[in-house]
C-alpha cells in the first residue's frame, strides 16, 4: 500500500510534529526577509528598479537548477532529509552574508549563491512530506500550514525589532525611515539562524530513502508525465500566475509601508501589532491562509481541482484591484486585499502542488515537484521580477507612482488566467489516487 491509497490510517502525532516543525522553520527562512528585499535594497543600498530586478530573478536561478540536481538526488542518490539538512546549514552561513555586503555585484553573486542552496529545498520540504502522510488531502493542509505560522512569526518578530530598536525617537520622518530600512539588514541575520537550526533539525526527520526504481533520469521521466493533461495546462498557467505573485511580494511591503507611515489612530493600532516596514503587515496574508488551509481538506472533497483552482485567480485579481483603488477604499479595504493571499496560495498554488503529487507516478514525484517549483520560484520569479520593476517605471510619472497604474497590470493577467483556466483545464469529477 502507497501513502495515498492508506486514507483509514491516522496520522502519526509524532510525524505530525516533525513534519509541521520542519514547515515552519522552512517558511521563517524564507519570510524573514523576501519582503523586505526591495525597500531593503532600493532605500538603504541605493540600488535602482532594474537592478533589484536583477536581484530577484537571480535569486530565482536555484529554482531552476533544483530539477536537475535536488530531484535527482532525492529520486536516485540521495536520502532527502540528509540532503535538506546539508542544504540549510550551508545556506543558514549564506544568508547571513547578505546583511552586510553593500555591493551591488557581491550581493547579487551571493544571491546567485545561496538561491542555488536554499530554493531546492522548497520543493523537497513538500516531497518528503507527502512521502509520509497517509492521506495526501487530509494531512498535508494540517502539516503545510504550519509553514504559514513560521513566515508569519517571522515577518512579525522583524516588525517590532524593526519598531523598538530601529525607529529612533525625537528626530524628523526621513531619519526614522532611514533608521528602518537599515535595520532590515537584520532580517538576514535572523534567516540565517534559523537555517542553521533547520539544518540540524532535519537530522531527526523521517528517513526519505531515494527510490529503488531505475536509475535512468528522474527528470527526464517527470517532464514525461507533464506533458499530459491537466499538468500540461496547469504547468503553462503557473507561468504568468507565479508573475502575478512575485509582483505582489516585489511592491506590497513598500506600498504597505507608506500606508502604515501616515498618522492615524487605526494606522497606529495596527502598527503595533504588526511592527513597521510592511513586511510584518503582508502576515495578514498568511493569516488567512491558515483559515483556508485548515478548510482545505473540506474544500478538496467538495469542490473540483478546477473549481479550486479558479477561485485562486479570482482572487490574485480581486486583491490587486483594491490596491489599485487604494485612494477609494483607504487602508482598511487594502487589508482585505492583503488577506486575500490566503485564497490566492491556497487555492491556486497549495492545491497545484497536490495535482503534480497526485497526477505523477511515485518514483519521479520529487522531480515533479521541484519541476513545478521551478515555475514557480524560478521562471516566474524571473520574469515576475523584470515586469514588476519596468512595471514600476511605466506607472510613474513626475517621479510620482501610480498604484492605480501599478496594481492594475497584474489585477488583468489574473483575470486572462482565469478565461484560460476555464476554456482549457480539463474537467475531472475526483482526483487520480495512483
Amino acid at each position: 500500500m502507497t501513502a495515498q491509497t492508506t486514507q483509514a490510517v491516522p496520522l502519526d502525532a509524532g510525524l505530525n510534529f516533525r513534519l509541521s516543525a520542519m514547515m515552519f522553520l522552512q517558511y521563517a527562512i524564507w519570510g524573514a526577509w523576501l519582503p523586505l528585499l526591495w525597500p531593503f535594497l532600493t532605500e538603504h543600498r541605493g540600488m535602482s528598479a532594474g537592478e533589484v530586478g536583477n536581484m530577484f530573478a537571480i535569486g530565482a536561478i536555484g529554482a531552476i537548477v533544483a530539477p536537475f540536481i535536488a530531484g535527482q538526488i532525492a529520486d536516485r542518490w540521495f536520502a532527502t532529509e540528509k540532503f535538506l539538512a546539508l542544504s540549510h546549514i550551508v545556506g543558514g552561513v549564506l544568508v547571513w552574508q547578505l546583511a552586510s555586503i553593500d555591493s551591488y555585484f557581491g550581493f547579487l553573486i551571493f544571491s546567485l549563491i545561496y538561491s542555488m542552496v536554499y530554493s531546492p529545498t522548497l520543493s523537497l520540504t513538500n516531497s518528503l512530506a507527502f512521502h509520509h502522510i497517509p492521506d495526501r488531502d487530509r494531512d498535508f493542509g494540517k502539516v503545510r500550514v504550519w509553514g504559514t505560522v513560521g513566515w508569519i512569526a517571522a515577518g512579525i518578530a522583524i516588525g517590532q525589532w524593526l519598531m523598538f530598536n530601529h525607529t529612533p525617537a525625537g528626530v524628523d520622518d526621513a531619519a526614522v525611515k532611514a533608521a528602518q530600512f537599515a535595520g532590515m539588514a537584520d532580517a538576514f541575520k535572523l534567516s540565517g539562524i534559523l537555517g542553521v537550526l533547520m539544518g540540524a533539525f532535519c537530522l531527526v526527520l523521517p528517513h526519505t530513502p531515494p527510490s529503488d526504481g531505475e536509475k535512468k533520469s528522474a527528470t527526464a521521466e517527470a517532464m514525461g508525465e507533464i506533458k499530459k493533461q491537466p499538468l500540461l495546462t496547469l504547468f503553462l498557467l503557473a507561468v504568468p500566475v507565479s508573475c502575478i505573485h512575485q509582483f505582489y511580494f516585489v511592491h506590497t511591503a513598500g506600498f504597505l509601508g507608506g500606508l502604515q507611515s501616515q498618522a492615524e489612530g487605526f494606522v497606529t493600532s495596527v502598527n503595533s501589532i504588526f511592527g513597521v516596514g510592511g513586511g510584518g503587515l503582508m502576515t495578514l496574508g498568511q493569516m488567512s491562509e491558515i483559515a483556508v488551509l485548515a478548510f482545505m481538506p473540506l474544500l478538496a472533497k467538495k469542490f473540483s481541482r478546477k473549481s479550486l483552482l479558479a477561485i485562486g485567480l479570482l482572487a490574485y485579481a480581486a486583491r490587486m484591484a483594491l490596491f489599485a483603488h487604494v485612494d477609494t477604499v483607504g487602508l482598511a479595504g487594502v487589508l482585505v486585499g492583503v488577506a486575500m493571499h490566503g485564497f490566492c496560495f491556497g487555492c491556486f498554488i497549495f492545491v497545484a502542488f497536490m495535482i503534480v503529487d497526485e497526477e505523477t507516478s511515485g518514483d519521479v514525484r520529487a522531480s515533479a515537484q521541484s519541476l513545478f517549483n521551478l515555475v514557480i520560484v524560478g521562471l516566474g520569479i524571473i520574469v515576475g521580477s523584470k515586469i514588476a520593476t519596468s512595471a514600476a517605471e511605466w506607472a510613474t510619472t513626475n517621479d510620482e507612482l501610480s498604484f492605480r497604474a501599478l496594481f492594475s497590470y497584474p489585477m488583468w493577467a489574473a483575470l486572462i488566467c482565469f478565461v484560460l483556466l476555464l476554456a482549457f483545464y480539463p474537467k475531472k469529477s475526483s482526483p487520480s489516487l495512483s
